[in-house]
């Protein structure tokens, strides 16, 4: 048995999918106990070769069904202790087709190297668990047995060296005990994580919900506009700049031209008004008599 280092292994509370697969798994213990025999419910959810074709289902039951308290028990302190903070990482419905999947893989593994006997019990799902929390925090410390302090990744290592030896050392005969279930899961788990897809949507979404919003106005998925080349930036500033100037501080009175143009504090009135719209719908919104008003105005500072 293991016991978390509070210093070293911080586990979140009980995540969403973690207590539903505990609850499903203690409620069919229940069952078995009060409502249904041992016998019959494990005839009725765990597997057997000869199952197959007909009984193709029980690859998924045969992991909420388990021996007695003690098998129970184990099981479900494992993923308590593992299981959370890898939900936590992912999410339940990405930690929940894992577990299943690993558990798929106990299954088969079982199917290729071990024929005989009826395998139940979620031991090929946790074991796919604690692989993942290794491959994720493997430098996480706990106490085996509440005595050796290890870290995870070599107690995980341990684990499965032990169940392939004695799957290895007794064949394909039933020891009670379903050592390539044990490997099958652990196995699958792995593959899974070495994948290069593997919970990628999910990081996307993690990343996406990281980046803050812009106080006081509602979120939005992509910019209002795209953003500007630096040169034209820099250019669009600089005249945007000299227009305000000219258009807040005195006018000074034209020489006269040739031909006429509008008097000063009129077009000032309107350059406040194109600049106003620059500042909320952005450069692209003007009209091309709006575009040649701040030239204008432009060029007069420059003469000047």
């Amino acid at each position: 048995m293991s016991y978390p280092l509070t210093e070293e292994l911080e586990r979140p509370r009980v995540t969403p999918a973690v207590q539903w697969l505990i609850a499903i798994n203690v409620v069919i213990f229940f069952l078995q106990l009060t409502v249904v025999s041992p016998s019959d419910m494990q005839g009725a959810l765990g597997f057997e070769v000869r199952d197959l074709p007909g009984g193709w289902w029980k690859a998924v039951t045969y992991m909420f069904v388990h021996h007695g308290v003690l098998h129970l028990a184990g099981n479900m302190y494992m993923l308590w202790l593992f299981g959370p903070r890898i939900e936590q990482q992912w999410s339940a419905g990405s930690f929940a087709r894992f577990y299943l999947l690993c558990g798929l893989g106990g299954w088969l593994t079982y199917l290729l190297f071990s024929r005989d006997g009826t395998v139940v019990g979620a031991s090929g799902a946790i074991y796919g668990v604690m692989v993942a929390y290794a491959v994720m925090f493997p430098d996480s410390e706990i106490y085996f047995f509440g005595v050796v302090r290890m870290k995870v990744k070599w107690l995980v290592a341990a684990y499965i060296g032990y169940d392939l030896f004695r799957g290895i050392l007794a064949g394909g005969e039933s020891t009670g005990v379903a050592y390539w279930a044990h490997v099958g899961g652990a196995l699958v788990g792995w593959l899974y994580l070495r994948t290069p897809s593997a919970h990628g949507l999910d990081r996307l979404r993690q990343r996406i919900a990281q980046v803050p919003d812009v106080p006081d106005e509602a979120p939005r998925a992509i910019p209002r506009s795209y953003p500007r080349p630096r040169e034209r930036s820099s250019e669009i500033d600089e005249i945007v700049a000299k227009s305000k100037a000219v258009a807040t501080r005195r006018p000074a009175p034209l020489p006269p031209a040739p031909k006429p143009s509008p008097p000063l504090p009129r077009r000032a009135d309107e350059l406040n008004l194109v600049l106003d719209k620059i500042s909320e719908h952005g450069l692209d919104s003007l009209t091309g008599d709006e575009r040649r008003l701040l030239e204008e105005m432009s060029r007069r500072l420059r003469d000047d």
